[in-house]
């Protein structure tokens, strides 16, 4: 593990896969609200490993191994738009660092968000995007306001493990998802602007959003897949991880 400067910022970030000599484009995985790169586990790994490439995982500050956001619920609180400015400031950044051009996206939840927003506007190999959020609806905001009252009983324990400093991984994420700025929230025209193939993952059983989430990306100009398996919630991933895996591959297959 190791840590890059972006925007003066150490973000914690992972390498996978790396060999010398050309490679395809690499895959960078974007997490999700409360994620971070070792809440991934194995599976970016196995990953690269079908597809061929290599990778690059990181965690967002305030998450994982990353600085931490000072006054989280004061001058710190994020803004509205704050997937916009992941998407379109600090991703381009960490891409320069790194060297790498035209990647392939791969993000879920809010890393899917960002990774449609960022291949809105910059030139990606692919986009690979599983539940994401492309507008507000009622679901996701019962279910998240159902994770703050679960954070103090249960899910603060859970999630300690995975980040250094937990209370700024959750509230900078709940905090702003039930903001009355955050309702406005909505990126499908960004989205018809996209020109690299896509491929949006949704499992029925999602309870953080219904089947609009994708259906809604609708973009005008680049090649759209959608995949909606069942037995399958939020996290496709982790509910039919080799599922999800073999789309991965075979979606990618034919892209330099």
């Amino acid at each position: 593990m190791e840590t890059i400067q972006v925007n003066g910022v150490a973000l914690e970030v992972q390498r996978l896969n790396t060999a010398a000599g050309r490679q395809p484009a690499p895959i960078i995985f974007l997490h999700e609200g409360l994620g971070s790169v070792a809440m991934w586990r194995d599976w970016p790994a196995e990953v690269c490993a079908a597809t061929g490439r290599a990778g690059i995982v990181y965690s967002r500050r305030g998450y994982g191994g990353s600085d931490p956001v000072p006054d989280v619920r004061g001058a710190g609180r994020l803004r509205a738009d704050y997937m916009h400015r992941e998407a379109w400031d600090v991703l381009p950044a960490l891409l320069q660092a790194l060297e790498i051009d035209k990647p392939v996206l791969l993000g879920h939840s809010d890393g899917g968000s960002i990774a449609l927003l960022h291949a809105s506007r910059h030139p990606v190999t692919a986009c690979i995007v599983m539940a994401p959020h492309v507008m507000v609806e009622d679901v996701s905001l019962r279910s998240i306001q159902e994770a703050r009252q679960a954070y103090a009983s249960t899910l603060r324990d859970r999630l300690r493990r995975y980040h250094s400093d937990v209370d700024v991984a959750f509230w900078q994420w709940n905090d702003v998802w039930l903001s009355d700025d955050f309702r406005s929230f909505d990126i499908r025209p960004d989205c018809r602007r996209i020109t690299a193939p896509l491929l949006a993952i949704q499992g029925l059983d999602d309870s953080y959003g219904t089947m609009r989430q994708i259906e809604d990306i609708a973009p005008t100009q680049g090649s759209f897949r959608m995949e909606k398996p069942a037995g399958c919630g939020h996290s496709p991933h982790k509910d039919q991880p080799e599922l999800v895996r073999r789309l991965v591959t075979q979606f990618l297959a034919p892209l330099p």
